[in-house]
């Protein structure tokens, strides 16, 4: 699901490098980290992702984390969200780590949350 802290996120990964490879975790991925979801199917988050104007390649993975696609295309930069501490995101060590601000209050748990309530 793709929300505006997605969206902000995707902006911040853009002006950290020329071109911006996003990961996208498979529906299998996905099922077996977070129960319940996915909620948007992979082709439908690829379709969503590929017409953004910040992200130029999308890269589809099965695996619990991004390591092994990360140690094939050998970034320059990973970005993840400042809620991770460097040292703890996969790539660290591999490519230099930027940390994005969070947009406060938007998550996807938050979301569903509001979701069940109505």
């Amino acid at each position: 699901m793709i929300h505006a802290g997605h969206l902000a996120s995707l902006k911040f990964a853009k002006s950290c490098g020329d071109k911006l490879v996003v990961g996208l975790n498979s529906d299998k991925s996905v099922a077996k980290l977070k129960p319940g979801r996915p909620i948007i199917s992979e082709q439908e988050m690829l379709d969503v992702l590929a017409s953004c104007e910040y992200v130029d390649y999308v890269v589809v993975f099965d695996d619990d984390t991004p390591l092994d696609l990360i140690n094939k295309i050998k970034p320059d930069v990973v970005v993840k969200g400042s809620d991770y501490k460097e040292e703890g995101v996969v790539g660290f060590g591999i490519a230099e780590i930027k940390r994005c601000p969070l947009v406060e209050g938007i998550s996807t748990t938050n979301i569903i949350e509001k979701i069940k309530k109505l």
